[in-house]
């Protein structure tokens, strides 16, 4: 099952950007890297679902946000409270998918709309979609396979 650590700390990593957290407030907290960690994380489910193993993919999304309830315990939330994190954590992202799914169909307007729900940041708003298009590019040349080997390089 740690087959899958790369994609994990390859989102992570993604996460760490500074360009994405330009014109936030309270720049690069645990809820604003958490939001582009699981935008990062759906835009990568919606590349590969295509072409991929429904199972391996249910993996992924099975280790992934295990990692993540266990980085949320680090935190130090309680066990009650992590299961309430987790569940919204979960709707966000569930949100989120069906938000991107028609990303590659969309104009600039509906992609800023789309972010604005996610982010309260209208600031970097041109350059976080400028982003995700790259992202989504950098995805489709580079195979599911070679992200669990952990040879992509961002």
């Amino acid at each position: 099952m740690n087959n899958y650590i790369n994609i994990y700390n390859n989102l992570v990593k993604l996460t760490r950007n500074k360009e994405l957290y330009k014109g936030f407030k309270n720049q690069d907290t645990f809820s604003d890297r958490l939001i582009f960690f699981l935008l990062h994380f759906a835009f990568f489910l919606k590349i590969y679902k295509e072409k991929n193993d429904k199972d391996l993919l249910q993996d992924i999304y099975d280790f992934v946000f295990r990692q993540m309830e266990l980085s949320v315990r680090e935190i130090g939330y309680g066990d009650q409270s992590i299961n309430k994190k987790m569940k919204d954590y979960l709707n966000l992202f569930y949100s989120m998918i069906d938000k991107i799914h028609t990303w590659d169909d969309l104009n600039k307007e509906s992609k800023k709309k789309i972010l604005s729900i996610f982010l309260n940041n209208d600031v970097n708003i041109d350059y976080l979609i400028e982003y995700f298009d790259k992202y989504k590019k950098f995805l489709l040349n580079n195979t599911l396979n070679s992200h669990i080997k952990g040879v992509v390089k961002h």
